[in-house]
């Protein structure tokens, strides 16, 4: 048990948002949040605007964020949490490879990879400057395609146009001269 308390104050803070359970805040939603307010202090004083604006934040989610931040209970227990240590913030890292070659990009990845895991993936496009989406849209700018990719995926790409590159050809993409 000690050491699963010691653990505990190693989880990302983008992790510790999802689990701490706001309705309508999914993984990928407590992973923006946490990408643009950075702490739980300036999440929680962040107003229905503010949220609105952060991309992929529609009006309910807002809300929902706001609703637990108004619960005194909810407050209490991130008071605590944090004195144990367990981590509200984030420390980014500053990746020395990244670059803003993606600026703007968004990436559907789709299949399996044999140079990258896809959360090592996703996470390089990120550092790049990309956005990764997570179903192909008029919006998507790239497929990656691994193998076993899915076929709605496929005939999605294909019916919008959308180029789909391999993983070799992502690499070329981002290399850096």
């Amino acid at each position: 048990m000690v050491n699963g308390v010691g653990n505990s104050k190693n989880i990302t803070f983008e992790r510790v948002l999802y689990a701490i359970v706001i309705r309508f805040v999914g993984e990928t939603v407590a992973k923006k949040l946490a990408k643009h307010y950075k702490s739980i202090d300036a999440l929680s004083q962040a107003s229905l605007m503010d949220l609105v604006l952060v991309d992929e934040i529609g009006e309910r989610i807002a809300k929902s964020v706001l609703d637990f931040f108004e619960n005194q209970e909810n407050r209490i227990i991130i008071e605590r949490l944090k004195r144990y240590g367990v981590q509200f913030e984030i420390f980014e890292k500053v990746n020395p490879n990244a670059t803003e070659k993606l600026s703007g990009k968004t990436l559907v990845v789709s299949g399996v990879f044999e140079q990258f895991s896809r959360d090592d993936l996703k996470k390089v496009i990120e550092d790049n400057g990309g956005k990764v989406g997570s179903s192909i849209s008029a919006k998507t700018d790239y497929v990656v395609a691994g193998a076993n990719m899915g076929p709605a995926k496929l005939e999605k790409a294909v019916k919008l146009s959308i180029p789909i590159i391999s993983e070799m050809d992502f690499m070329e993409l981002i290399k850096t001269n």
